[in-house]
Formats: structure tokens, sequence, C-alpha cells
């Protein structure tokens, strides 16, 4: 028999509701297997992809003008330790539908995001060592667990796409090592924050995604003070924050480490960052049957369902407001992993985003 779960189970579509899933096109970048983005119908084909010289760093994502704009991964690094980590980037690019790259910018401490802003430039996660009269004032995790002796934390780098920066926000100036505390015991000490999204709000604050503080963050551009936080126990170790109409926050909360709960799970939220209350919630039954401790991410689509992508398993649903499944597809695009020859192969994806067919169509007859 077949030793990966996921391909016994069956792969590609899985499961399409026509009347109540909301059409359009799925986007997502395999994590092994070299640099290919693709683009899928709701019947699961394969309509568009790109191939790019660089393997993910980890994902791309479409602009309003319907180009790529991808965080690709480069072996750069002054840091050995940063070099051979999953979610190492180095470098963004914005690629036209034919691949062709239209600009790049490169960073040595690069990792996970980075975002289009609306004055044209490009905002990165990057990472910068703490000092350490400063690193031991960090609480909570493993002591004796920083990376060769160091620990890291994130700092937000916009540069213009000419690769000129011209605005840093650094970790250490703004946030609290009492209050932002890692947040579970067992994590190791190698990074502080462990940023894995960032998002330009409609008022030009940033939000930005800490995994190992499971905290969401926003951050005023002018002072760099922070506005709010959504801290434990509502969130877990969470990814892919999207501010929603209302003002609501959709969240995908791994669940890796609950404060509140013994059990390890995952959840799609919806949080009200006034009131700091959950108004709308997506997880199983029996909670342990829905379960990625990293990666992954939720999107509200313009019918009001929410696609969900269970990034550890390939797995992309789309559910109702009544948690409906209509909409399943599983990733069959298998690859081993570049970073370990014992690492069986995987059909993993950082993320996964639903285009409207009025942004797609017209692109795909050219």
């Amino acid at each position: 028999m077949d030793p990966i779960r996921q391909r016994r189970q069956g792969l590609g579509l899985r499961g399409h509701e026509r009347d109540l899933a909301c059409p359009g096109y799925t986007l997502f970048t395999p994590s092994h297997g070299g640099g290919t983005t693709l683009l899928i119908d709701m019947d699961g084909q394969v309509v568009h992809e790109w191939r790019l010289p660089w393997p993910p760093g980890l994902s791309g994502q479409l602009t309003p003008r319907g180009t790529l704009l991808y965080c690709g991964r480069i072996l750069e690094s002054e840091s050995e330790w940063l070099r051979v980590q999953p979610w190492k980037g180095g470098l963004v690019a914005e690629v036209d539908w034919n691949g062709h790259v239209l600009w790049e910018v490169r960073h040595p401490t690069h990792h996970h995001d980075a975002t289009l802003l609306r004055n044209g430039n490009v905002l990165l996660l990057c990472l910068e060592e703490l000092p350490q009269s400063f690193a031991n004032r960090v609480q909570g995790g493993r002591a004796g667990t920083e990376a060769e002796g160091r620990m890291w934390a994130d700092v937000l780098v916009e540069m213009m796409p000419t690769g000129k920066i011209v605005w840093q926000w650094r970790s250490l100036e703004h946030l609290d090592p009492k209050i932002d505390r890692i947040t579970a015991e067992q994590e190791t000490r190698t990074e502080w924050t462990h940023g894995n999204a960032v998002v330009e709000l409609d008022d030009g604050s940033l939000m930005v995604s800490f995994r190992t503080i499971s905290t969401l963050a926003a951050i005023d551009r002018s002072s760099g003070r922070v506005l709010w936080r959504i801290r434990p126990p509502l969130l877990a170790q969470q990814h892919a924050p999207s501010v929603l109409p209302d003002g609501n926050v959709l969240v995908f909360d791994n669940g890796t480490h609950r404060s509140d709960h013994m059990m390890s799970f995952s959840r799609v939220i919806e949080i009200d960052p006034r009131s700091q209350q959950i108004t709308w919630c997506y997880q199983e039954h029996y909670p342990f049957d829905f379960f990625s401790p990293f990666m992954s991410s939720a999107q509200r689509l313009d019918n009001g369902n929410t696609l969900i992508c269970e990034g550890n398993f390939g797995r992309i649903f789309e559910v109702t407001r009544q948690s409906q499944v209509v909409w399943e597809y599983v990733s069959p695009h298998f690859a081993p992993s570049a970073l370990s020859a014992e690492e069986p192969a995987s059909n993993r994806m950082f993320r996964a985003l639903r285009y409207p067919k009025p942004l797609i169509e017209p692109l795909l007859r050219r």
C-alpha cells in the first residue's frame, strides 16, 4: 500500500457543490519540487503555471493587475542556521503572466512573506540578531536552545523595486519581551517573534502575524507604535490573517501548544479586535480531526464562504457560514524535500488563494 495517507484517500478534486461554492480560480505554490506556482479551476484542472528559477520561499500571490508577486528562496545568508530553515526566502520578484521578471529585490534575512504596498514599494519580513542583553530578557521557551548561541527577531523592511530601503520597523524597539513572551515552553529560543505574514490595512497601518508569541499586532507606520494586539488564549501559533470589510480579522489558528486546552487542534476564526471576541469559527466536531501544525491559510470569499488551506497536508477546501464543505481539493503535486534526504515526498503548501473570474479569464484569453 502507498505509505502516504493523502494519496490513499484520493487526490485532486474530491467534491464540488456547484450551487454553493464560490466560482473562481485557486492559486498555490507546492513547497517542494522547484519554483512552480499553479492556478487551477473549480474542476481542479491546472489552467496556468509559472515556472521560476528559485524554489519557493514560501509562496506567491496575484496583484490586481494580474502579475505574480513571488517570494523565492536563495542561499545567501549570514547564518548557517538561517540558510537551512524551510521558511528561508531572500528574494521577492514581480513576474508577468508569461513568467518574465519585471523586477526583483533581495535581502539576506528575508523570510516567509512580502506584500506590495499601495505606494508601489514592497514590504518584506526580515530578521536581525538580538543583542544578548535583550535576548536574556525574552520570556518563555526552552533554555539553551538559541541558534548558534543567538536569538533572532523580526524587522519589517520597506524597499523600492530598485532595492533601495526607505523604511524599517524593528520588533526589539516596539515589542515588550515580558508581555510578548514565547507562548510555548516547548518552543526553542532560536527566534523571539517568528513573523509569518504582513498585511497593509486600509488606514495605512500594518498587521503582522508573529507565530512564536501567538500574536497579531497592528502597527502605526508613522510612530512604529503597536495599536492593538490579539493574543492567547484566542490564538495559538496562527497564520494568514486578513481584515474583513467590517473590521473583523479572519485567521488560521493552527493550535499548536494551546494555552487553554491540553489538545492541539486547528480552527479558522473570525475575531472582533475591538471586543476581542470570536464571532465565527470553523473547526471539526472532534477537534483533533482538523490539525495543521504549521503553514496554512484562510480567505473570506465574495459569497461569504471561506477558503481554507490545510497546508501540511496539501488540502484546500471551501466551507459555508454553517461549516458545510462545498469544495475540496488535495494537491497531487508530491516531491521530496531539497533540505532533507530523509523526509518523504510531500504535497504541502504555505497558503492558497481564490481569485474571481473577471480577473483571471481575460488573462487566460491572451
